[in-house]
């Protein structure tokens, strides 16, 4: 059997998996993504809406959509796509990460095919899905490329990427760090490297060399007046989305 290249950083696990406990707790660690998760998931919904054609106002309007969140974390993502009818797939290269999310996933009535593994281990064994979330992962990955390379061969002719990473920029340290981290402590310090973050211009690079085509690009701003998140087509400053095709 050929030996699969892996992209998995085993510093950036280890950040994860010692939060694994706190994922569905909205004002432990991960409280920023709680916050976030409504505004991710309209973006998510409505792209995915459009691209295949689906009224989100029906039941079950994902069914028949076979769906792989890489990187899910405690199924954040996973649950309400699986609610909306999809077939779910949820990989974490942290190990701590699975049962979290399967116990939850039980508690909630939901049928989620939850695994301990990495995209290219999935796109080596030929894995194929209609849709690819890839939501704060890249910034963490040891080569952008190769893993956005295996997300690519991970999706079937004419499917449909997410991928949401923060920009690199002073606004971004000042924010994504220095606000994050150290000013309000909704995340441990040095869960976020600046050095790996990635402008849109360079992840847009990045997608085409993996095969993909980019159609979209929006950004995710926090206002700090109303303490909330919305999507903006000009302000990709710190937190950002891109949707992408793989053409058929």
């Amino acid at each position: 059997m050929a030996q699969v290249n892996q992209t998995v950083d085993d510093a950036e696990i280890a950040k994860f998996e010692a939060m694994a406990t706190e994922w569905w707790d909205p004002n432990g660690k991960f409280k920023p993504l709680h916050m976030l998760n409504p505004t991710r998931l309209d973006y998510i919904t409505r792209q995915i809406a459009a691209e295949f054609g689906r009224d989100l106002t029906t039941p079950l309007p994902f069914a028949g959509l076979r769906l792989l969140d890489i990187g899910c974390g405690g199924g954040l993502l996973s649950e309400p796509m699986a609610r909306l009818g999809a077939e779910v797939v949820g990989a974490d290269a942290a190990p701590r990460n699975i049962p979290v999310a399967q116990i939850h996933a039980q508690k909630s009535g939901l049928t989620i095919d939850y695994r301990h593994t990495t995209a290219e281990a999935l796109a080596a064994a030929g894995e194929q899905f209609d849709v690819v979330l890839n939501m704060e992962v890249v910034e963490h990955v040891a080569d952008p490329l190769a893993y956005l390379t295996a997300c690519q061969q991970l999706l079937k002719p004419g499917g449909l990427m997410i991928c949401s990473t923060i920009n690199r920029n002073p606004k971004s340290f000042l924010m994504a760090i220095i606000g994050a981290e150290y000013v309000m402590r909704w995340l441990p310090k040095g869960t976020h490297e600046w050095a790996k973050f990635i402008t849109p211009d360079e992840l847009y690079d990045l997608i085409r060399k993996a095969g993909l085509d980019p159609v979209d690009r929006k950004g995710f701003v926090f206002n700090k007046l109303t303490w909330s998140w919305s999507i903006s087509g000009r302000d990709l400053s710190v937190n950002y989305v891109t949707a992408s095709l793989k053409r058929a």
